[in-house]
């Protein structure tokens, strides 16, 4: 099995902590979430924190090819995970003509430099396989009159290699196909309306269990403790960090701050997606946003600016279909010289039908709004989509923590790099749970009880929720799309003194906002440490590429007492 070393390569660089100048202004973390004793005790094998793609898969396979007792806990319900909402598919070599080698090349040239090929090769061999098993289990892509798939292109590939389902509706294709399989398996027990407040650490520093809060009746209500041998955090991304984004009110970055607490390493975490065409809403832009999938570029849609001019050919040699990176930082350099809100989106060529067959779900959308694409243009401006980086894991799929393993968006496998080539993180989340799955399976064997360890009574400040507002507009003004040192110091002050406030009492918007606090902070921190621009991190005032110094990794630790340390790893040396 592949181990990491600990962090500090021989030519490693580190950050000191984010800091206006002085201990005094410092930001100091929790390292745990204040909340009441656990009033309730359960023991499992492995629990699986997340019920979109990564982790659903990784608990079915588990069950599957098991005995081990598997609980699967999710915030809300178990179809409510961030999966159902995405809407173009899923990318893999299944088309004639294509092949691994060729998904390989468009998802290194998207990353940016910094993807981990190993990582990558896994993911391209492995899954066109991890597709058709998932059609077997019973999602229904869409097919052409052949009975073959159904398959369109979107930014960054060169093929079509996507796979779709409903038009426009995979994800919830897949979760509805992945859940019923779920319910059906016996051994797998779940729990809902549970938030994962942090992990159990075992006297030998491995990961043996966490604490959540359920809101629920009965035994399991309020906070309680899950005993496992084994720990999988598959709980999402941390959109809701933004202001404006297109993840769900869930996406808090639960796991990543719960591993940041534990002492896991977090990777690139400044690596954080903006999707180009998100429908702008003027002062309706708060919160989840409508998304206009890739797809309908992928369909022949192309961008314009105010004056109806086309921006994108020239930009890059795949024009409205170049990487995301791409099209995010075109469009508000267009915005930018012409003083607009948004850019349009032009996709008037469809007609009617097109639109109710192969977009239905955006085609309503886009009405309700008041928006007729059929025959007006659609206005589209950048916004928070996807988390390239995460808790960092090898490729097995375990993280710096013996027993802790990361899946899917809450992870940092390697495989995006810089920039996630479209389409790709659903493929992650299957291939992956596959990988996950089968070393726990391998390493626990037949079912045993978990080691007891002792759970710390929490205490320590906690950020009310009355600061989300205000942290997630700094956020986006300051730690969006274009950065720069001024405003990323900037963001830090107003972090420090975010992080004063620790008046808050216990509770889930609480807990939810200090994990925001955390994610944001840290960050922050990677972001003013990389000194250039890379994949979806623009640095206005460093803005040329520079693999001299900086092709590799910033990975962030919090100590004890709450400081966070960010270390560059270059490529090769972790």
């Amino acid at each position: 099995m592949t181990r990491f070393a600990p962090t500090r390569a021989a030519n490693a660089r580190e950050s000191a902590p984010i800091a206006t100048g002085t201990d005094a202004n410092r930001i100091t973390l929790a390292t745990r979430l204040a909340a009441p004793e656990p009033g309730w005790d359960v023991e499992t094998d492995v629990v699986v924190v997340g019920s979109g793609i990564a982790g659903l898969t990784t608990a079915l396979h588990i069950s599957r090819q098991s005995a081990l007792r598997v609980l699967l806990v999710t915030k809300d319900v178990i179809a409510a995970g961030s999966t159902r909402w995405a809407q173009g598919g899923i990318a893999a070599a299944l088309g004639a003509g294509d092949s691994p080698e060729e998904h390989f090349a468009d998802t290194m040239l998207a990353g940016a430099g910094v993807c981990d090929e190993t990582a990558v090769r896994a993911l391209v061999r492995e899954g066109p396989a991890a597709v058709r098993e998932l059609a077997q289990m019973g999602a229904r892509f869409d097919r052409s009159r052949d009975g073959q798939l159904s398959l369109t292109r979107e930014g960054g590939h060169r093929r079509d290699r996507i796979a779709h389902a409903g038009g426009d509706a995979t994800g919830a294709e897949i979760i509805r196909a992945l859940v019923t399989r779920v319910l059906d398996a016996t051994d797998v027990s779940v729990i809902e309306h549970a938030l994962v407040l942090d992990l159990i650490r075992a006297d030998d520093g491995s990961v043996a269990g966490l604490t959540l809060h359920v809101m629920g009746e009965g035994q399991r209500d309020g906070v309680g403790a899950v005993r496992a041998r084994a720990v999988v955090l598959a709980t999402g991304g941390f959109g809701q960090v933004y202001a404006s984004t297109t993840n769900p009110s869930v996406s808090t970055g639960d796991g990543v701050a719960a591993a940041l607490r534990a002492g896991a390493v977090v990777r690139d975490l400044e690596f954080v997606q903006f999707h180009p065409t998100v429908a702008w809403l003027g002062s309706r832009s708060r919160g989840q946003q409508p998304l206009v999938s890739e797809a309908v570029r992928g369909e022949g849609a192309f961008l314009v600016d105010d004056a109806g001019e086309r921006f994108m050919p020239g930009q890059h040699e795949l024009a409205d279909l170049a990487p995301r990176d791409v099209v995010a930082k075109a469009i508000l350099r267009r915005m930018f010289e012409t003083g607009a809100e948004h850019v349009w989106l032009d996709a008037r060529d469809f007609g009617a039908e097109k639109w109710r067959v192969r977009f239905p779900t955006i085609y309503e959308t886009l009405l309700s709004l008041g928006i007729d694409p059929v025959r007006e243009l659609i206005p589209v401006v950048p916004a928070c989509h996807h988390a390239s980086g995460g808790v960092r894991t090898d490729l097995l799929g375990e993280s710096s923590l013996r027993g802790l393993f990361g899946c899917g968006e809450t992870a940092c496998t390697g495989v995006h790099g810089a920039n996630r080539l479209a389409s790709n993180s659903l493929l992650e989340g299957l291939v992956f749970g596959h990988r996950i799955a089968e070393t726990i399976i391998a390493r626990l064997g037949e079912p045993a009880p978990p080691p007891r360890a002792p759970v710390v009574a929490a205490r320590g400040a906690l950020l009310d929720e009355s600061a989300r507002p205000e942290l997630q507009q700094l956020m986006s003004r300051d730690v969006g799309v274009l950065r720069d040192e001024k405003g990323l110091t900037l963001a830090a002050e107003s972090l420090t003194e975010l992080s004063r406030r620790g008046t808050g009492v216990p509770g889930t918007e609480t807990w939810e906002t200090t994990n925001l606090l955390s994610v944001a902070a840290a960050l922050v921190q990677a972001a003013r440490m990389r000194d250039e621009t890379r994949g979806t991190h623009w640095r206005d005032d460093h803005p040329e590429r520079d693999d001299e110094h900086w092709r590799g990794h910033l990975d962030t630790t919090l100590a004890a007492d709450g400081t966070l340390t960010t270390t560059y790893v270059a490529i090769g040396s972790s």
